[in-house]
């Protein structure tokens, strides 16, 4: 059963929640909606850049689609986020993740 309809009751009554959005892009990945992902994932990045989070999906879904140097830019971007919130479990887990590309290549 799909969660989609329930998370879009919730952002309609809280558009800016980003945990909400967060989960509702992860559903559509689910559903290899890539579009809708992408839109929450950027409109996150953009809207609430300190919800580090985004950062690891929305570059792991970039490299899905072979969009390589986007999702370089996203985990530098990320990392840069992490570093200056403190957060070094999300830090170490983008930085991971960002090795992995460049050793793929």
């Amino acid at each position: 059963m799909s969660r989609i309809p329930i998370l879009l009751g919730y952002l309609e009554a809280d558009p800016d929640d980003a945990f909400t959005r967060f989960a509702l892009a992860l559903e559509y990945i689910k559903e290899s909606d890539h579009t809708r992902a992408l839109e929450l994932f950027e409109g996150l990045v953009n809207d609430q850049p300190e919800y580090v989070g985004t950062y690891y999906h929305l570059a792991g879904l970039y490299r899905e689609l072979n969009r390589g140097d986007e999702a370089r830019a996203t985990y530098e971007a990320g990392i840069a986020v992490a570093s200056r919130l403190g957060d070094r479990h999300a830090e170490s887990e983008l930085r991971g993740a960002l090795l992995e590309l460049e050793i793929e290549g």
